[in-house]
């Protein structure tokens, strides 16, 4: 057991292990500013995003979201789209999984360095057959989408800590 222990140690360390959240707080900084633009034609959608971005950068990131002047760093969030597209059928043809795929485009902002990304999370679920996709399901389902975007985004800027 010890060995097994030693094995991993040597491993992490002789690589060169960081947790990714590491990197990603050197790039940021501690106190960051997000701006979620909100779409006129769905801000019910862009509430949601607000809310789960808020929710990442707390729960992930261990940083302060602040106000613009005071900020290390500047995040920008606008809904794109989203796509509801079938996944599986039932034997009557009734649709039974969905995929939703929610693109955000995100823009961050440090030093008057801008980098400009834009990523689709893609969130699946089941659904009672020959139902519809409720408005609790579909703002689950943004949500979720939404979530896994910022996940993806937050991986994408940890590749900048190790500069």
């Amino acid at each position: 057991m010890r060995v097994l222990i030693y094995i991993l140690l040597f491993t992490f360390i002789g690589c060169g292990y960081r947790p990714s959240a590491n990197l990603t707080d050197k790039t940021l900084g501690k106190r960051v500013y997000t701006n979620v633009v909100v779409s006129l034609s769905d801000p019910q959608n862009s509430v949601l995003i607000r809310d789960a971005i808020y929710k990442a950068l707390y729960s992930k990131l261990n940083t302060t979201v602040t106000d613009r002047n005071s900020a290390d760093s500047i995040i920008e969030v606008k809904y794109k789209s989203i796509k509801f597209q079938p996944l599986q059928y039932d034997k009557h043809g009734y649709v039974v999984f969905y995929q939703a795929d929610t693109t955000l485009d995100f823009t961050y902002i440090k030093d008057k360095k801008i980098v400009k990304k834009t990523i689709t999370g893609r969130y699946s679920f089941p659904i009672r057959p020959s139902a519809i996709i409720s408005t609790s399901l579909r703002f689950e389902a943004i949500k979720n989408g939404s979530n896994r975007a910022i996940e993806q985004f937050i991986a994408y800027l940890s590749g900048f800590g190790l500069k």
